[in-house]
């Protein structure tokens, strides 16, 4: 079921449903009420549709640095504001963000964050894009963010705390996850085709007790269990 998860999503009432339209139904509408009236009415936001905006902005950035001032600047509002927006969204759990790790190397980068949808369903339900992951330009995107989220749950599961972060030089060497647990740093490459990979040299040479492993839908379940 693993394609159809990266396209719908995890929520446990799609298992019932057979039709992939009906499970669009379900998550367009799910989009339409939990989003934007149950939230919007609790924390009392003036403006909903900035709110599903700024939404539909991350959705077709998931896993990419994203700015602040330029988020403000495509939707018209305060750097502030769209902070506040972010920060509403992830404590309702619908996003969630990854900042850079570093050992303060001076190429390393550590300002930026990447946001990460909590459910693939509700991100392409926002995009309005439920086509199969064989045909789809961002199903790279869609696998990393799904697997990503998935080792969160399973750590939280098994009880251990472990520190997650995405890793990029400004020379753009770069590695989707980097987990720290005590001083155990483990890094992950997330592939949707069995690939061949190799730890980036920077991160080689600054980490050398690290290791590294290639995640793609043949192996990921063994840092699942």
């Amino acid at each position: 079921r693993l394609s159809d998860k990266l396209v719908f999503g995890n929520y446990p009432e799609l298992y019932h449903l057979s039709d992939p339209h009906e499970k669009e139904s379900y998550l367009r509408e799910l989009v339409n009420t939990y989003l934007l009236k149950d939230i919007l009415a609790f924390e009392n936001i003036r403006n909903p549709k900035k709110l599903r905006d700024l939404l539909i902005l991350l959705a077709w950035q998931t896993g990419s640095e994203v700015s602040l001032d330029k988020l403000g600047k495509q939707l018209g509002m305060s750097k502030n504001t769209v902070d506040r927006y972010l920060d509403l969204l992830s404590k309702v759990f619908v996003i969630h963000a990854k900042g850079g790790f570093s050992s303060n190397l001076r190429k390393e980068v550590v300002k930026s964050k990447r946001w990460y949808f909590w459910d693939n369903g509700i991100r392409n339900a926002l995009i309005g894009d439920f086509r199969p992951i064989t045909v789809r330009n961002d199903r790279g995107a869609l696998w990393e963010q799904y697997f990503i989220n998935e080792r969160f749950k399973y750590l939280g599961y098994s009880g251990r705390f472990v520190e997650s972060y995405f890793w990029r030089t400004y020379d753009q060497q770069e590695i989707d996850l980097v987990e720290v647990e005590q001083e155990a740093i483990q890094a992950f490459e997330c592939k949707w085709k069995k690939a061949a990979a190799r730890m980036p040299v920077a991160f080689a040479n600054a980490y050398p007790e690290a290791t590294f492993e290639v995640v793609h839908p043949g192996n990921y379940e063994d840092f699942l269990t």
